[in-house]
């Protein structure tokens, strides 16, 4: 595993199925300290530059509307750490994030902008992105029905397709390369909206979080590097234990979407069947990763984790310096997240269960039975990360040892965690179905495909 990981931050392809490198941490590497470091600085600078123009502007009273349109690791990213940094964002500036190819999505969303005033990302490495490129078009129609003529002043691109950008209308690009995994992404051009957000400086104290937890990675011993020691608990747990899904709680409203953000990440890595020479698996890879913030999923499935059937590790997230002035909820909220991992760990015994009372319960129910139903198993794990603030810098710090911590696991598995095989035959069968939806030919599809089609059609 050692090796391995000294491979990847050295630029050999370590992603075997598509012989690619592996060099997201190449992203946020000091200049001159990792492969590729001028092409990387090049368009982080240019990047960054843009992003200031976009946010005077926006103090000038021109845009106040940021849209950026991607899907998958061209829209996660970003539409996590956006929110997350909200303490750091520019006020007066709103972004906002379309993936989804549902027309619900963008449609209410345009309702209630200013095409004068606003500014398109289109996020796709290739510009092909069927689901981007979708909604892309959805946009510059929109724009043009608005009375919108620039658009090249009203769209850029995150990309490394030129040409099709410029074919679409748009002047303004900043690429990546092949070795930048799309779940990985955040740290490269696909970045613009949070640099937008939060600025320059703050973009590059985020991009320095995630170098400081990359040399940990690289140089702690063992025994003190918590991505490796994490990504091995992860391994006991899924294999040892047979623990099928980890529960993921951010006592922090600003990490929202981190749970969606860490599906992709550990689910699209290593949700994988065969080792990196294609022979199947004797174990259990990935496991389901899910999860909401606290405390709001206190009152919707903690219910399971304490007294169901299934054992559910759980990952709480806690940041001891809140951002607002409200010191009393967020006491508040931070005893809910101790109280919580708490009775995950100790339970409660249905002799002490015997002896309380129970205002709610049914008069006259049996008092063992009410008490079998009142008691707590315990030994349930749980995992405690606690941040100081949630600077940009303690951000990616916190992203890089969950990329870490993913390739660890990975890499005792014997997988490729660098590629997506699987995300591919439902693109290609989509491609195929689109124009049946249109024409109502069902020769040759199965059964199953042929009659939903025929209904859909109506």
């Amino acid at each position: 595993m050692l090796a391995l990981r000294d491979a990847m931050f050295a630029g050999e392809p370590i992603n075997t199925t598509e012989g690619r490198a592996v060099l997201h941490t190449a992203l946020r590497a000091p200049r001159g300290a990792a492969p590729f470091s001028d092409e990387v600085h090049a368009v982080l600078d240019a990047m960054l530059a843009y992003a200031e123009e976009v946010r005077a502007e926006a103090a000038r009273g021109g845009f106040t509307d940021v849209v950026n349109i991607g899907i998958g690791g061209s829209d996660l990213g970003p539409a996590m750490v956006v929110p997350a940094l909200d303490a750091y964002a520019q006020r007066g500036l709103r972004l906002h994030f379309v993936s989804n190819v549902d027309g619900h999505a963008i449609a209410p969303l345009l309702r209630d902008l200013d095409a004068r005033r606003t500014l398109f990302i289109v996020a796709s490495k290739t510009f092909t992105t069927q689901e981007t490129m979708a909604n892309a078009e959805v946009a510059r129609e929109w724009f043009v029905a608005q009375g919108g003529s620039e658009v090249a002043r009203h769209f850029v691109a995150t990309t490394s397709n030129v040409a099709a950008a410029a074919q679409f209308g748009i002047t303004t690009t900043f690429g990546f390369w092949d070795w930048v995994g799309g779940r990985y992404s955040l740290w490269s051009a696909i970045g613009l909206p949070i640099a937008i957000a939060i600025g320059a400086a703050n973009f590059r104290a985020l991009l320095a979080g995630g170098h400081a937890m990359d040399e940990h990675f690289r140089r702690a011993p063992p025994e003190a590097n918590l991505p490796l020691r994490l990504g091995l608990l992860d391994v006991w747990y899924r294999n040892f234990h047979g623990f099928s899904s980890r529960s993921i709680a951010p006592y922090h409203q600003g990490l929202a979407r981190l749970p969606a953000y860490l599906q992709q990440l550990e689910m699209e890595s290593n949700g994988k069947r065969v080792d990196r020479d294609g022979r199947p698996l004797a174990v259990a890879t990935s496991p389901v990763l899910w999860g909401e913030p606290g405390t709001n999923g206190q009152h919707a499935f903690f219910q399971m984790l304490h007294q169901g059937s299934d054992v559910v590790p759980v990952e709480f997230i806690l940041v001891r310096q809140p951002a607002h002035p409200h010191a009393d909820l967020h006491a508040k909220l931070l005893a809910n997240a101790l109280a919580q991992s708490q009775a995950l760990m100790l339970g409660k015994s249905a002799a002490l269960a015997a002896t309380e009372q129970a205002p709610t319960a049914a008069p006259g129910l049996d008092r063992a039975v009410l008490a079998s139903h009142r008691s707590f198993p315990g030994n349930r794990p749980s995992t405690t990360l606690l941040l100081d603030a949630l600077t940009p810098r303690a951000l990616g710090a916190l992203i890089a040892l969950h990329e870490h911590r993913v390739f660890t696991s990975g890499a005792v598995w014997g997988i490729d965690s660098f590629d997506q095989w699987g995300v591919e035959l439902g693109k290609a069968l989509c491609s195929a179905l689109l124009p049946r939806l249109a024409s109502g030919d069902t020769s040759g599809l199965d059964a199953s495909t042929a009659g939903l089609l025929a209904r859909l059609r109506g």
